[in-house]
């Protein structure tokens, strides 16, 4: 039988986050949930830009509303170094682990905790991407984010109106007890620590529910630049991490690297004059390319110019991300 959890652990990792990190406490400021029975926990990792202060002045503000407000330094900076010492200091029966970019509906953690008492360990909802500014180029850039395409194929990602056991969640609830079973988090893993992390949660025996009323969101990259940088290091770490946990990696996870590898290679046995297999790879790419940029304009409301250069960004989103995998295994 579980005990019917009442302390909430709310855990933030940030690293120069002054942009977003004032309104996702502006969030937690307006949660349901009683204030009394929310522990906050901020974690910085040496940030240059103000973010400390502004974890400071909400200390100083609010400590008194809320069970305790602790403020942590990361010395390693890496995010898996950081929820570790989050689960260090924790005294909440559960956890909520929010990235410093998201933004929270204001029943967000009154509907994670009904999930975890209603006997579920750990539990997460649909994350859907917004932008911090409506204007035609990151309109477009969200579009791409927002596809399965060009994003994968989570349950979180693209949300499903079931609720039922996944592999994986973003901006989860854990129960104490999974932390006390399952370990850490593996600091050696900077991108992909929450796919072992949640490998090994499912390997102790805990299931992990996707509840669809529990919603969250998420600022995507405001540039193509960093988009793709983004991409490219989470290909990297899927390479690095093939070493480590090969069971925590899908197919799907490996798919920008196949694609990768055979433009590598059909580009290769071009110079031997075998060209058929460049010419089915681009052109099955390209139509399948040009179909689904064409299906997803035509759903989108708010279309603008911008939007002719989805197929482009697609073929750079996957080039960037199958190159990292690349050189990630490389440098194992």
């Amino acid at each position: 039988m579980f005990r019917i959890a009442q302390k909430v652990t709310f855990g933030v990792i940030a690293y120069n986050e002054h942009r977003y990190l004032p309104d996702l406490l502006d969030d937690l400021l307006k949660q349901t949930y009683p204030k009394e029975n929310i522990e906050l926990i901020m974690v910085d990792g040496g940030s240059s830009d103000g973010t400390w202060q502004i974890m400071e002045n909400f200390r100083e503000k609010y400590q008194t509303e809320y069970s305790e407000i602790k403020l942590l330094y990361n010395p390693k900076k890496v995010q898996p170094a950081g929820w570790n010492i989050v689960i260090c200091h924790m005294t909440g029966d559960i956890l909520l682990r929010i990235d410093a970019h998201a933004r929270l509906p204001e029943d967000f953690i009154e509907k994670n905790v009904a999930c975890i008492n209603s006997g579920e360990s750990v539990c997460g909802g649909p994350r859907e991407n917004i932008i911090d500014e409506k204007t035609n180029w990151k309109s477009m850039l969200l579009c791409a984010e927002r596809s399965m395409f060009g994003a994968g194929i989570a349950y979180y990602r693209k949300g499903t109106e079931k609720r039922k056991n996944v592999n994986s969640v973003f901006h989860g609830a854990y129960r104490k007890e999974v932390f006390d079973k399952a370990g850490f988090f593996n600091e050696g893993l900077v991108r992909t620590e929450d796919n072992e992390f949640h490998y090994r949660i499912r390997k102790c025996g805990y299931m992990i529910c996707y509840n669809p009323v529990i919603k969250s969101y998420y600022h995507t990259r405001n540039s193509l630049r960093g988009m793709i940088k983004q991409k490219f290091l989470n290909g990297f770490w899927i390479g690095k991490t093939l070493f480590i946990c090969p069971g925590c990696i899908s197919f799907f996870h490996l798919v920008p690297f196949g694609f990768v590898l055979a433009i590598l290679l059909s580009t290769l046995i071009i110079y031997f004059g075998i060209t058929w297999p460049a010419k089915v790879l681009w052109a099955s790419y390209g139509i399948v390319n040009l179909l689904i940029s064409t299906a997803i304009i035509m759903e989108t409301r708010d279309k603008n110019i911008y939007y002719i250069a989805l197929p482009i960004i697609f073929l750079l989103l996957h080039t960037g991300y199958g190159i990292g995998t690349i050189l990630g295994i490389l440098k194992r």
